[in-house]
């Protein structure tokens, strides 16, 4: 049975989630790279005991974006904690941040097809 808002609780409380972390990584974390950091997506386990979050990293180096995606790991305590703060609910879920590739796969296939415009002409 489908309720009046139209989705359900835990992709409301997933994109509450999404927005207070990506204000969050701009305003409270000291390390800089966190401001080159997007927020693409965040899905919640059924029973909101663990939140995936997707980012990319406004970097080419791969080694740089993958040294972001540990410190953003390393810091995932104390985002919960300060998440929590701001979010009341009953648990709050344990958050994993893996890097999304879509963005830079995106990227790469435009050069490809700019290229390739370009050696038609």
């Amino acid at each position: 049975m489908k309720r009046g808002r139209g989705f359900d609780r835990t992709q409301r409380i997933a994109d509450l989630m999404q927005k207070t972390l990506a204000q969050m990584l701009i305003t409270d974390m000291s390390d800089e790279r966190f401001h080159l950091v997007t927020i693409t997506g965040l899905s919640l386990a059924r029973d909101l005991s663990t939140a995936k979050v997707y980012v990319s990293v406004l970097m080419d180096d791969p080694q740089k974006i993958k040294e972001v995606i540990i410190s953003l790991n390393q810091a995932a305590k104390p985002l919960r904690y300060n998440l929590a703060h701001m979010i009341k609910l009953r648990i709050m879920p344990e958050l994993k941040f893996v890097y999304d590739e879509s963005t830079a796969r995106g990227f790469h296939i435009s050069g490809l097809i700019d290229s390739a415009m370009k050696k038609q002409k």
